[in-house]
């Protein structure tokens, strides 16, 4: 039995800045019809950065979860940019640094039970310093900690932020390999 769904008509519900909110009909591989309540996002580019066994990451309000969370210097994809260029804009903009090369760690999809979003991770190898370029609006602290410490808060909960705990681990297993 192939398990794909077969679209039978879409509704834009929602149009948004940020997302688009789908209804959408579909036939399952049984033949019945169900309905899918999707989300619609351009997608994210997300970059660790390690320097002498410290992780930087950024600490900002995010109002969905109503708290200040560590994350990974990240950003939303503007109209079909390349993940990569994202990755190293977001990079300079939240924390000054500038990334002058970068490897794919992984591409994940966060969601994927109502969105297509796709969020690519990066690891800047080689960076240099310059001056932080903040968006308008956006308020963050830059931190560096050590991994071991990184590794403690994501196992007490402390960092939930599915990119920066998928970019933490693949970064280690990669580096063990």
């Amino acid at each position: 039995m192939k398990l794909k769904e077969e679209t039978v008509n879409s509704k834009l519900i929602y149009d948004g800045k940020v997302v688009k909110l789908f209804l959408d009909k579909v036939k399952l591989p049984d033949e019945s019809l169900a309905n899918r309540e999707i989300i619609k996002h351009s997608g994210g580019a997300a970059i660790l950065l390690v320097d002498d066994n410290r992780v930087l990451l950024v600490k900002q309000f995010r109002y969905a979860y109503n708290e200040e969370i560590y994350e990974i210097p990240a950003g939303k994809l503007e109209d079909l940019e390349n993940p990569e260029i994202a990755a190293v804009r977001e990079l300079e903009e939240e924390t000054g640094f500038v990334a002058t090369k970068v490897d794919l760690l992984a591409k994940i999809f966060p969601t994927p039970g109502y969105t297509n979003e796709v969020i690519y991770i990066y690891h800047a190898k080689e960076y240099l310093k310059k001056q932080q370029k903040l968006d308008s609006g956006e308020f963050l602290k830059v931190e560096f900690i050590e991994i071991e410490k990184v590794l403690q808060m994501i196992d007490k909960g402390e960092i939930c932020d599915a990119k920066t705990v998928t970019a933490v681990y693949k970064y280690l297993l990669k580096d063990n390999k």
